[in-house]
């Protein structure tokens, strides 16, 4: 049977263009709607439909999409973009299979793609036991094959994706962007943060500290920050941003951490600059008279800083499941898959400095290994190599049942996804 797959964002780069080919090379139809001068950029001469209209209008030009075209699968980047909203719920009201893709959640050489939902919205149980049950069954997962990333080809594709946008306010006047701040001042402050004489400056004193900080011995906890507008953070926390969850945190730990311990403060490493984060947390090192009990750092090698730490702190970064894989003892601050009994601390984050525990790692292990065989591709969506072993590994698309609703069918969690 040929089925019809609708095709909305993806990320800047050649690979939603390129998974559209391969599906109509296979005999499927496909249509793409673009929102913005960049999608019609990457998505070449390829046939698509305009949507030049405001997001309040999205919804009945979805509604209208999906009658005239019968779709049976709706193909996209991210499930909480304001854009996809509409179409992820009228996919489900019509019963189309809605197929996500987002970043690994096993990092690096892997990319998720899931049916109905990833990170927060993702269908994975949440029942440690079930994970236990069904590992046994599967084939046994390492790392993948190396993929080659390359930070300047994934910025190019970036920037000339945002480029583009000079043209929306005659092509595509209704379009917002998702992105909590437009391209041109991000790329500001990225140009300010990551400016080669400041770059060197701050991965020579980053590793200083860090040298330092070995070297004492003094324990410590780590605390790596998120991207202040991921809706990781503003759609799956309690914090509206970073700033929020510093002050959650740094107070937590002046009255709750031994006083001999240490917080270490990693910032992301795609962060804009646009958010001052060492004057906040000067600031609060002062209001809670921590001293030199806090270290910032904009840059370091983070397997390092996991090896020797007493503890991690997250909302629901990925980094959460690469602590627990180095057997840091961690806590969930927000909506993370791997926040189960058994591998981070359920005791909330004021117990957590004095009661931590690492991960089980039976129950570590099923995890990791179920969720690659049924969320994860071997690939990358930027570089040509990477996108190459990515596209082998979507022909679970024209599944007609995911492998996880393959799994979710046959052994029933006795927990249903949160």
């Amino acid at each position: 049977m040929t089925r019809h797959f609708l095709f909305l964002q993806g990320v800047a780069s050649p690979f939603f263009p390129r998974l559209a080919d391969r599906l109509r090379r296979a005999g499927q139809r496909v249509t793409r709607i673009n929102f913005c001068a960049g999608d019609a950029l990457y998505w070449g001469l390829r046939g698509a439909i305009a949507y030049r209209g405001t997001l309040a209008q999205l919804p009945d030009f979805l509604t209208d999409c999906f009658t005239a075209h019968a779709f049976t699968d709706l193909v996209l980047f991210g499930s909480r973009r304001p854009i996809h909203l509409p179409a992820i719920r009228i996919a489900r009201e019509r019963g189309v299979r809605v197929h996500v893709f987002e970043e690994g959640y096993v990092r690096p050489n892997w990319l998720t793609l899931e049916r109905g939902g990833v990170n927060g919205d993702s269908p994975l149980p949440r029942d440690p036991d079930w994970y236990l049950a069904v590992d046994p069954l599967l084939p046994r997962y390492g790392d993948g094959r190396p993929v080659p990333t390359s930070l300047p080809v994934r910025a190019a594709h970036d920037i000339g994706y945002h480029a583009a946008g000079v043209f929306n306010p005659v092509f595509y006047r209704g379009y917002r962007t998702h992105r909590p701040e437009p391209a041109p001042v991000e790329y500001a402050g990225w140009a300010r943060r990551f400016g080669a004489w400041q770059l060197r400056r701050q991965k020579r004193r980053d590793a200083e500290r860090i040298a330092q900080l070995l070297a004492d011995g003094a324990p410590y906890y780590l605390l790596p920050l998120q991207l202040n507008g991921d809706t990781q953070i503003t759609l799956h926390s309690s914090y509206g941003g970073m700033p929020q969850l510093l002050d959650t945190v740094l107070r937590s730990f002046a009255r709750d951490a031994a006083p001999d311990t240490r917080l270490v403060i990693k910032n992301h490493p795609l962060d804009t600059g646009l958010v001052d984060y060492p004057a906040q947390i000067a600031r609060l090192s002062q209001e809670l008279e921590l001293g030199q009990r806090v270290l910032y750092l904009e840059t370091g090698h983070l397997p390092t800083l996991l090896q020797r730490t007493l503890g991690v702190v997250t909302v629901n970064s990925t980094v959460g499941l690469s602590a627990l894989l180095h057997q840091c003892p961690t806590v969930a601050l927000g909506t993370a898959i791997y926040d189960l009994p058994g591998l981070t601390f359920q005791g909330g984050l004021h117990a957590f400095w004095e009661e931590r525990a690492p991960p089980d790692p039976r129950l570590l292990q099923a995890f990791r290994n179920t969720v690659v065989h049924t969320t994860q591709v071997n690939g990358d969506f930027y570089t040509a190599v990477g996108i190459r072993m990515a596209l082998a590994g979507c022909e679970r698309l024209l599944a007609v049942e995911s492998p996880l609703e393959t799994l979710l069918a046959a052994y029933p969690p006795l927990q249903a996804a949160g």
